[in-house]
């Protein structure tokens, strides 16, 4: 029997009731001097970056390429080395990646900060887009620590279903986590949809996640002379993210560059690939739309042709459905390529093939939040029961099975909970602790992002999560037992769970108060494709 949302939240009221909260302290710095990172020398060239808006110490510099234009004969193929050592003046965002948003979605009972986050948050704001956008932009305040180049460095990479997603926006500055605690944040643009998940038969796959290799490469050669450390390197992600910096500890098991990894609400366990065929279908589809099919060289036909009409023709092409109402398949979409991405993670992770990387990983108490949005524009109501199913196939289970099984091959791992539901961030009455909303935790910008002041306790649930993700990042290995966060253990209170009822504390409780019906469940990632439901999905769902 599937344990409630309901029957959850009692048994963890009485498991909290005797929970220790944990105090964070903060990391300050007492004196800066920007003057001297404000152009820095990179592999590029000079880069001249300029002063936050929110901080005399910070220094962002926006839009740096790290890899050549992805345009001509570069168009579906993995990233080239960047080449230019022009001086580069680094004052504003690059161009997102090609991206259809979605429409926006007249939801009953929407607040009215609402609209204006889904759009930040689902790259429908009106950014400029263009081919050539491999850039990644980084904040690093001034302090002692950066002029030793001893700063940890967290690159995070934007969720969006590998088919929209940007850093041009404000969901994703980096200034104010770097103003409040020692750490360099960096964002990176990577390819999406078909530009970067063509599949395109007997060509390189997975572009955009070569993408997201080439600019941590980038940034390890780099990121010394913004203050950073290259051997103090973390990787993030929410959602799709999640799930790449996942792929990223199997892909590169021998030379993960990295440290540490957190993934938000995703991992390779909580979303399906598409069945083979289906992408190499969906290729010609578009193939034949710009009129290439009959080329004597397909590829060199669809290199020449507008990008604009590819996106448009890519766009038009139905998500697969799958197991569940509220999660489709989209038709760009990592791939198995045995390579990067695999097609027996169960396998793999039971052998413990994986980099043996320390892990922080964890979802929010209302995923579904967000995704009856996408489901209510295809008319689409889900049930109660496939709402749990949902959650547990594609977040609650995924957390604890990897959770576990790093903890299984000796591997540090912590496993969280966020659960707070704050006034400026909601999107309709019951919205709760939906999907990337835990992000605003992180990124502290939830105020430009709806319009709306934080409360005090939204402040300081922020300074602990902030203080949490650079003492792990500073430290994956023991940095957060050092601030008495325990490792996943499914015997013991080890789940932490923040903000719950809106407190700023961190508190723990068994993983078994949400994982008890996991052993009944097909971890999504695991599902094969439900075409019997095929005709029931008239339009595709919002690409969150």
């Amino acid at each position: 029997m599937l344990l409630t949302t309901k029957s959850a939240a009692l048994i963890l009221g009485a498991a909290l009731a005797s929970a220790t909260p944990v105090d964070v302290t903060s990391s300050t710095a007492s004196s800066c001097n920007t003057r001297q990172f404000l152009t820095v020398s990179t592999s590029n060239g000079p880069i001249t970056g300029h002063q936050a808006s929110n901080s005399a110490c910070v220094i962002e510099y926006l839009g740096i390429p790290f890899a050549q234009p992805p345009v001509g004969n570069l168009r579906f193929a993995a990233p080239a080395k960047i080449r230019s050592k022009k001086p580069y003046v680094a004052a504003n965002y690059g161009f997102d990646c090609p991206l259809t948003p979605s429409k926006p979605v007249n939801y009953p009972g929407f607040t009215p900060q609402a609209q204006q986050i889904v759009n930040y948050f689902a790259s429908a704001a009106g950014t400029p887009q263009s081919e050539d956008c491999l850039t990644l932009n980084i904040w690093s305040k001034a302090t002692q620590n950066a002029l030793k180049a001893k700063k940890p460095v967290l690159v995070f990479f934007y969720g969006g279903r590998y088919t929209i997603g940007n850093t041009d926006s404000p969901f994703y500055s980096g200034k104010y986590f770097a103003d409040s605690e020692d750490i360099v944040v960096v964002t990176v643009n990577y390819r999406l949809n078909i530009f970067g998940f063509p599949g395109a038969p007997g060509e390189t796959q997975n572009l955009g996640l070569r993408d997201q290799r080439a600019a941590v490469e980038w940034v390890r050669d780099n990121i010394k002379q913004f203050g950073g450390d290259p051997g103090k390197i973390t990787i993030s992600g929410q959602s799709a993210g999640g799930v790449a910096v996942d792929y990223w500890t199997y892909a590169y098991k021998k030379d993960p560059i990295v440290n540490g990894v957190i993934a938000h609400s995703g991992n390779v366990f909580s979303f399906p690939v598409n069945a083979p065929g289906v992408p190499e279908k969906n290729w010609d589809t578009v193939v034949a739309a710009v009129n290439c099919t009959s080329a004597s060289d397909v590829m060199s036909c669809m290199r020449q042709a507008d990008w604009t009409a590819i996106k448009a023709a890519a766009a038009g092409i139905k998500p697969t459905p799958s197991s569940s109402v509220l999660r489709s398949i989209p038709a760009f979409y990592p791939m198995p390529d045995e390579q990067l991405v695999f097609s027996d993670y169960l396998s793999l992770t039971n052998a413990g093939k994986f980099a043996k990387v320390p892990l922080l990983l964890g979802n929010n108490n209302n995923e579904d939040g967000y995704y009856r949005i996408p489901a209510f524009a295809s008319g689409i109501v889900p049930t109660a029961d496939q709402v749990v199913s949902f959650l547990l196939e594609s977040f609650t289970c995924p957390v604890s099975h990897q959770a576990n099984a790093r903890r299984n091959h000796g591997v540090p791992a912590w496993a969280y909970r966020y659960m707070a539901d704050w006034d400026n961030t909601r999107l309709y009455p019951t919205s709760g602790a939906y999907h990337g909303v835990d992000l605003h935790m992180i990124f502290g910008a939830s105020a430009d992002v709806s319009g709306l002041p934080t409360t005090a306790d939204q402040r300081s649930l922020t300074k602990l999560m902030q203080h949490a993700w650079f003492t792990f990042s500073n430290n994956p290995t023991s940095g957060l037992s050092n601030l008495g966060w325990p490792q996943f253990n499914k015997k013991k209170a080890s789940l932490i769970v923040l903000g719950q009822n809106n407190r700023p504390k961190a508190q723990f409780v068994s993983p078994s108060v949400f994982d008890l019906t996991c052993p009944n469940i097909t971890l999504a990632g695991l599902g094969s494709v439900v075409s019997a439901v095929a005709d029931a999905v008239t339009q595709p769902l919002l690409d969150y």
